[in-house]
């Protein structure tokens, strides 16, 4: 057991919450936020590719607690929760605990102790051209299979942009896989739209094409697929993963609720609240490879009540993804 959590354990947490457990659990019967209903029970649901034990959480959702209590505060209560896999938004995210940096050999201690995984996380893309090995070496030290980023694989979107981009993320992965560990690149929406030069290209198949397999995946955010698909039509976000499922450890499960005066289409809200076809996508994927779910919820901080604001979303988010997978 770590000296960070003695030092601050589930008792500080919950004076530093005011409650928040509590608050937690009875946000959703006060109706204070938006609350997501569970998916509806149906036929059992057999040969999911996303399996329902290793729920994930990208740590960005929650954002505002990391930094108020610290990593050992925050992450026996996601363990609580049920969490299993911590998506990390870069690695010191807390940058002090109880005024003291915390160091990432501390850091994997926290997640051992309390029964949790790093599956990832989000490096600046900068960091890969000047810091490499360092980043490999910090994702090593932290035990997580994979290091990624959710930059846009460059700004200039055109096709040899993108093909540009494609042989650095070759050579990236390259140097990922011969450290036993998968780069991936996480999306946004702008990676569906049009090439600028060619108009009948989609930016994102360019760099499908041009990234080497066997050295550079993707995490799909399926939330800003679905913005891609309702900006710039005539894909499929399910068929990417279908026709190239090793290619997509990682999923963000992130909902979204449609809202034609919302440029995207949709509003980010907790997961179940939304009305993204998350269940045809499930099932649309197929079952031929693991894919870990992550949630994340932008807004999260914002969630009212606050207390318990983004951790309420992520525990009601945390039963409702139980419900879908379930």
């Amino acid at each position: 057991m770590s000296h960070i959590r003695k030092s601050f354990d589930r008792r500080d947490f919950l004076r530093a919450t005011a409650g928040t457990t509590v608050a937690i659990a009875a946000a959703s019967v006060a109706g204070a936020a938006a609350t997501p209903a569970a998916a509806t029970p149906g036929k059992p649901k057999k040969n999911l590719s996303i399996p329902k034990d290793r729920i994930g959480i990208q740590l960005y959702s929650i954002r505002d607690k990391v930094s108020a209590l610290g990593f050992g505060v925050v992450l026996p209560e996601l363990a609580r929760i049920g969490y299993k896999e911590i998506e990390f938004a870069g690695y010191t995210q807390s940058t002090s605990i109880l005024g003291r940096q915390i160091t990432l050999q501390e850091i994997r201690t926290l997640l051992d102790d309390n029964g949790l995984s790093a599956v990832g996380s989000h490096v600046g893309i900068n960091n890969f051209r000047t810091n490499l090995q360092g980043e490999l070496d910090a994702a090593q030290i932290l035990g997580m299979p994979h290091v990624g980023t959710a930059n846009a694989p460059t700004n200039v979107n055109t096709v040899a942009g993108y093909r540009a981009a494609a042989d650095e993320f070759n050579v990236w992965g390259a140097a990922a896989t011969a450290r036993g560990l998968k780069l991936y690149q996480h999306n946004h929406a702008g990676e569906f739209a049009f090439a600028t030069d060619q108009p009948s290209v989609r930016l994102y198949d360019v760099f499908l094409k041009n990234t080497d397999p066997r050295h550079v995946y993707l995490e799909l955010d399926i939330y800003w697929a679905y913005v891609g698909q309702y900006r710039w039509p005539g894909f499929d976000p399910a068929e990417y993963v279908r026709k190239q499922p090793y290619r997509y450890p990682l999923f963000h499960m992130k909902d979204g609720d449609a809202n034609a005066a919302n440029a995207n289409g949709f509003d980010i809200v907790e997961f179940g609240a939304g009305d993204l076809p998350y269940e045809k996508f499930v099932r649309d994927i197929g079952p031929r490879a693991s894919h870990v779910g992550i949630w994340e919820q932008d807004t999260a901080p914002n969630t009212l009540p606050n207390p318990p604001g983004s951790l309420g979303a992520a525990e009601r988010s945390f039963t409702a993804l139980k419900g879908l997978l379930g």
